[in-house]
């Protein structure tokens, strides 16, 4: 499939941008891959705890989470009682205070992944913004990696965005370019992400 679908962007992209073309061609085909063994939940929370932040950075202040937690379940780690300790590995108060109300959701039985998987991208954005401290981007990240949605526009990433505006035109709308590439749009992110080497969490 992948290559089905990687010899349709290079065609698309050669009626848009030579520049685009070339840097689909030269790449070749990209491989999608989602994991939704964890739950729910944690996916959330490392994602919001890596908003804003380069790879590495955001790996680092994970790691620093796990070992703090040690085996206690993150779910029951993240509360306010712990929060000082969560800010020591480097959250931001603001992403302590929404990692600790995900986990309490999750606690209530709030965040089951299964009553979201059959909702389409747009339904299950707003049921995920709906929660403190979850923003567009990160219901994006989940819809891709971790159900899999093939296509999502991830507009408010910021290396997606600016490779595909310096790849086509500064003039045109990233989301009016991302619209040629449906019903694969999730697939167009992760070649540009690969571009750029800085593939999200």
């Amino acid at each position: 499939m992948s290559q089905v679908i990687h010899e349709r962007f290079v065609s698309i992209a050669e009626g848009l941008s030579p520049a685009l073309a070339d840097a689909m061609a030269r790449g070749g085909p990209v491989e999608f891959n989602f994991d939704d063994s964890q739950p729910l939940a944690e996916r959330l929370c490392r994602s919001v705890a890596g908003q804003q932040l380069s790879v590495k950075a955001a790996r680092a202040i994970w790691n620093r989470v796990l070992t703090a937690a040690g085996e206690t379940p993150l779910a029951d780690y993240f509360i306010e009682a712990n929060g000082e300790a969560l800010r020591a590995c480097g959250l931001s108060m603001a992403k302590t205070r929404a990692i600790c109300a995900i986990a309490e959701q999750a606690r209530l039985g709030e965040l089951e992944a299964e009553a979201l998987r059959p909702l389409d991208h747009a339904e299950r954005s707003r049921r995920l913004t709906a929660l403190w401290g979850v923003g567009q981007w990160t219901a994006d990240m989940v819809s891709i990696f971790y159900y899999g949605d093939e296509d999502v526009w991830p507009d408010g990433d910021v290396a997606a965005r600016k490779t595909l505006t310096r790849l086509t035109s500064p003039r045109r709308k990233t989301t009016r370019t991302a619209a040629r590439f449906a019903p694969h749009r999730s697939w167009l992110a992760l070649y540009l992400w690969r571009h750029v080497d800085a593939p999200p969490l």
